[in-house]
C-alpha cells in the first residue's frame, strides 16, 4: 500500500495538470492552429523535452526494463524495431523538409505533395484513416500498461469498498485507467498544445529526478551484491543465434527468449535495421511526433527540436531502465512475479521493483513520473487525434467558416469521441506486447512504400499514394491472425511487396500531380532524389534557385548521429553495471560523433539552399 506523503505527490502533481489547463485555456481557444500547434510559437527546446516527455511512456518503459532483463545490453538494439533511430533522419533533413510546408497535419501536407484533385482527396482520406487507426492503437497500449501498472499499488481490495458496483478481476486494470486517463484529457482538452507542452515539461522533471535516483540505487546494488546472469549478457555483441542460456538461473526466461521469437539474433537485427531503415526514410508517423514538428517556429527549429529528443531522452530513460534491471536481477527473489499458474510475467518486473526497492517519498515521485509518462503519451496523441478530427475531417467539410463557439464544441467533442474509442478497444487488448508488435512492425510496415516515394520522385501521384497504402493496410491487418506464431516483423517484406505493387499499379493508371502542385511542393520543401523534370522547370522561372544536392552530406550526418545515439543508450547501462571500460570507450565515441555533428550538421543549419 501507497504511504501519505507518496499519495501526497502524486495528488499535487494530478493538481498540477489540472491547474496548466486552466490557465492554459484561454490561449487556446484563441484559433484552431492555437489549440492544435500552440501558434507555432513554442520554443524548440520546449517542444523537444515535451516530444522526449511523449516517448516515455509508461508501457514502454515496462518493456524495455523486461528487455533488459532478459537480453542485458542487447536489448539496445530491440527497439530499433520502432525504429528509434528514426529520430536522427528527422534532425538530420526530415523535419526541416516537413516543417517548410506550414501545415497543420500530415493529412493536410499530402494535398500540398498531390493537390486537390481525384489522386489527393484519396490521398488525404487515406492517411485520416491511417492516422486516427494508429493514434486509437496508442492510446489502447497506454491505457491498457497503465491499468496493469497502478493495480500492483493500489489493491482492488483497499478501493473496493468505496466503489458501489463490483468490477470482476479482468476489467480492473481497465477501471484504473479510465480513471487516470480522464486527468490527461482534462488538460489536453482545455490546454491544446501549450497546455501539452507544459505538462510534458513538469513530467520530465519528475522522471528525470526518479531516473538519477533508481540509477543511483541500481549502482549501488551492484557494488554491494553478486550478478547472475548468464555468459554475454553484459556485451553488446551477438553471433548467428542468441546464445544465452538462463536454464541454470531463472529457466523461465528461456521460455521468455523463444516466445519473444529473437533467438536467431542475426537474422533479427537484419531484417529489423532494413526495416528500420525504410520507415525512417519514410519520414514520421501523422501522431504527436509529427505535431510537435509542425509546432516549432521555423525548419531550423524544427530540426534542432528532433536532435534534443535523442540528447535528453536516451540517458534518463536508459539510466531508470538500467537501474530498474539491475535492482530485478540481484533482488530477483524478493520480487513477485509469479502468476497464478505459476509462470513468470515479466511486465510486472518494473512496477514490482517499485513496490520492492523504491523508498517512501520515492515511489511516489516514480508513480507521479510515471502517471505522467502515460498522460504524456496519451494527451500528445489525443491532440494528434483530435488534429485530424478537426482540420481535416471538419473544417474541410464544412461550407462555412465556423465560428469559436462551433470550433470550442468541435475540440472537445472529438477529444471525448477518441478517448470513448480507445477505452472500448482497450477492453479487447490482452496485453501491451501484443498491441506494441501489431503497431511498430504490422500496421507501421504498411506505411513505408507510399511515404518513401512522396518524397523522392516526383511522379508519384495521389492514387499511387492510396492503392500502395491500401494495399499494406489491408494485409497487415489480416496477416497477424494467419501468422498468429510468427514474429510481425518477419513478414513485413510480404506488406512491403504488396504495398510497392499497389504504388507502381496506382501511379500509373492516372496522369501525374498538376505540375503547378509539383513545383510549388519542390519550390518549397527543395527535397533530394529523383525530381529533375520539376527541378529543371522551377529552375527556369526561379535562375538563383540551386538544386538540393546534400545527400551525401545528410547520409553521413544520419550515420554519425547514429552512433551517438546509440552510445547514449549503452552509456548509462554501462554506467549503472560498473563496466568502466566500455564508458571509457563509449566517452570517446560521443566525444567525436558530437565534433562531427557540430561541423557537418549543426554549423549548416542556417544554410538556406
Amino acid at each position: 500500500m501507497l504511504q501519505g506523503i507518496d499519495i501526497a505527490i502524486i495528488l499535487t502533481y494530478l493538481l498540477v495538470t489540472i491547474v496548466i489547463g486552466l490557465v492554459l485555456r484561454k490561449r487556446a481557444q484563441k484559433s484552431t492552429e492555437d489549440y492544435l500547434l500552440g501558434g507555432k510559437s513554442i520554443p524548440w527546446y520546449m517542444l523537444g523535452l515535451s516530444n522526449a516527455s511523449g516517448m516515455f511512456d509508461i508501457s514502454g518503459t515496462i518493456w524495455l526494463v523486461t528487455l533488459m532483463f532478459v537480453y542485458g545490453i542487447k536489448s539496445a538494439w530491440i527497439p530499433w524495431l520502432w525504429p528509434v533511430f528514426n529520430q536522427i533522419f528527422l534532425m538530420v533533413y526530415l523535419s526541416a523538409w516537413l516543417r517548410r510546408s506550414n501545415v497543420t497535419t500530415g493529412a493536410e501536407w499530402i494535398q500540398t505533395r498531390f493537390g486537390f484533385g481525384k489522386g489527393g482527396k484519396l490521398s488525404h482520406t487515406i492517411v485520416v484513416v491511417f492516422a486516427l487507426l494508429s493514434c486509437l492503437g496508442f492510446l489502447a497500449d497506454g491505457f491498457i500498461g497503465l491499468g496493469k501498472f497502478a493495480e500492483i499499488f493500489i489493491p482492488w481490495e483497499a478501493v473496493s469498498a468505496y466503489i458501489p458496483f463490483d468490477i470482476t478481476p479482468e476489467y480492473i486494470p481497465h477501471l484504473y485507467g479510465i480513471i487516470f486517463t480522464l486527468f490527461a484529457v482534462f488538460y489536453s482538452l482545455l490546454g491544446g498544445m501549450s497546455g501539452i507542452v507544459w505538462a510534458d515539461v513538469v513530467q520530465f522533471a519528475i522522471m528525470t529526478v526518479a531516473a538519477l535516483v533508481i540509477g543511483y540505487l541500481g549502482y549501488t546494488a551492484i557494488g554491494e551484491n553478486t550478478l547472475n546472469v548468464p555468459d554475454g549478457w553484459m556485451s553488446p555483441f551477438f553471433g548467428w543465434e542468441l546464445n544465452m542460456d538462463w536454464a541454470e538461473i531463472i529457466p523461465q526466461v528461456n521460455e521468455k527468449i523463444k516466445s519473444d521469437g529473437y533467438g536467431l539474433f542475426s537474422i533479427f537485427f537484419m531484417m529489423m535495421v532494413f526495416k528500420g531503415v525504410l520507415v525512417s526514410i519514410a519520414g514520421p508517423a501523422p501522431n504527436y511526433d509529427m505535431q510537435k514538428i509542425l509546432s516549432t517556429k521555423s525548419p531550423q527549429e524544427a530540426s534542432k527540436m528532433s536532435g534534443f529528443v535523442s540528447v535528453v531522452l536516451m540517458p534518463i530513460r536508459y539510466l531508470m531502465i538500467a537501474g530498474f534491471a539491475a535492482l530485478a536481477l540481484v533482488y530477483y527473489e524478493e520480487l513477485d512475479l509469479l502468476t497464478v499458474n505459476g509462470a513468470i510475467d515479466f511486465e510486472l518486473i518494473l512496477p514490482s521493483a517499485i513496490k520492492e526497492f523504491a523508498p517512501i517519498g520515492l515511489t511516489g515521485l516514480l508513480l507521479a513520473g510515471l502517471l505522467a509518462a502515460f498522460m504524456s503519451t496519451f494527451a500528445g496523441t489525443l491532440n494528434a487525434a483530435q488534429a485530424y478530427l478537426i482540420n481535416d475531417i471538419y473544417l474541410k467539410n464544412k461550407k462555412t467558416t465556423p465560428t469559436p463557439k462551433q470550433i470550442e464544441i468541435m475540440n472537445y467533442g472529438s477529444g471525448v469521441l477518441v478517448v470513448a474509442l480507445s477505452i472500448i478497444l482497450g477492453f479487447f487488448v490482452q496485453d501491451v506486447n501484443s498491441v506494441l508488435q501489431w503497431i511498430v512492425s504490422a500496421l507501421f510496415g504498411s506505411y513505408v512504400v507510399a511515404n518513401i516515394l512522396k518524397w523522392y520522385w516526383w511522379r508519384f501521384n495521389g492514387e499511387g499514394f492510396f492503392w500502395g497504402m491500401v494495399a499494406g493496410m489491408i494485409p497487415a491487418l489480416i496477416l497477424p491472425s494467419v501468422f498468429s506464431e510468427t514474429l510481425d516483423l518477419y513478414y513485413f517484406p510480404l506488406l512491403l511487396i504488396s504495398s510497392l505493387i499497389g504504388c507502381v499499379a496506382g501511379t500509373y493508371s492516372a496522369p501525374p500531380t498538376e505540375e503547378s502542385v509539383l513545383k510549388s511542393f519542390y519550390k518549397n520543401v527543395r527535397p533530394w532524389g529523383f525530381w529533375q523534370p520539376i527541378h529543371d522547370k522551377v529552375a527556369a522561372e526561379h535562375p538563383n534557385l540551386k538544386k538540393n544536392s546534400l545527400f551525401k552530406r545528410d547520409m553521413f550526418n544520419v550515420f554519425i548521429g547514429t552512433i551517438a545515439q546509440t552510445a547514449l543508450v549503452f552509456l548509462p547501462m554501462y554506467i549503472v553495471f560498473r563496466q568502466k571500460t566500455p564508458v571509457y570507450i563509449l566517452v570517446v565515441v560521443l566525444g567525436i560523433s558530437i565534433f562531427l555533428l557540430k561541423k557537418y550538421w549543426w554549423n549548416k543549419l542556417e544554410e538556406e539552399l
